[in-house]
C-alpha cells in the first residue's frame, strides 16, 4: 500500500527556516505529482504548492510565493518543502499527498496521504 510520512516540523521564530520532508514507500514517487497542503486551526484545509512527475512547479497559495519551494529526490522516494522567511500565519499541520502525474488544487484527487507534521511560527 502506498504511504506517505512528513517529518521535519517543529517550532521556529519569525523569519526562520524550515525543510519539511515527505518519504514515500509502497510506490515509485517519479510517477507521481506531490502536492503540499496545511490546515491551521479553526481553518479549512488549503493547497499550498505541488510538484509534479515531470517537475512542473505549482504554487497555489500567493503568500508563499517567493519564500517556500519544493523539490524531489526520486533516488530516495522523498520529496521536501523547504521554507524560508516563516510567518506566524504559516503556522499548521503541512500535509503531503500523491497524485497520478499531474498537480490539481483539488485534494480529493490525491489517493494518499500522510498524517501530518506541524509545523508552529512564533512572533
Amino acid at each position: 500500500q502506498p504511504q506517505l510520512v512528513e517529518s521535519g516540523g517543529g517550532l521556529v521564530q519569525s523569519g526562520g527556516s524550515l525543510r519539511l520532508s515527505c518519504a514515500a514507500s509502497g510506490f515509485t514517487l517519479e510517477h507521481y505529482a506531490i502536492g503540499w497542503f496545511r490546515q491551521a486551526p479553526g481553518k479549512e484545509r488549503e493547497g499550498v504548492l505541488c510538484i509534479s512527475n515531470r517537475n512542473d512547479i505549482e504554487y497555489w497559495t500567493d503568500s508563499v510565493k517567493g519564500r517556500f519551494t519544493i523539490s524531489r529526490d526520486n533516488a530516495k522516494n522523498t520529496a521536501y518543502l523547504q521554507m524560508n522567511s516563516l510567518k506566524p500565519e504559516d503556522t499548521a499541520v503541512y500535509y503531503c499527498a500523491r497524485r497520478a502525474f499531474k498537480c490539481n488544487v483539488i485534494s480529493d484527487l490525491y489517493d494518499a496521504w500522510g498524517r501530518g507534521t506541524q509545523v508552529t511560527v512564533s512572533s
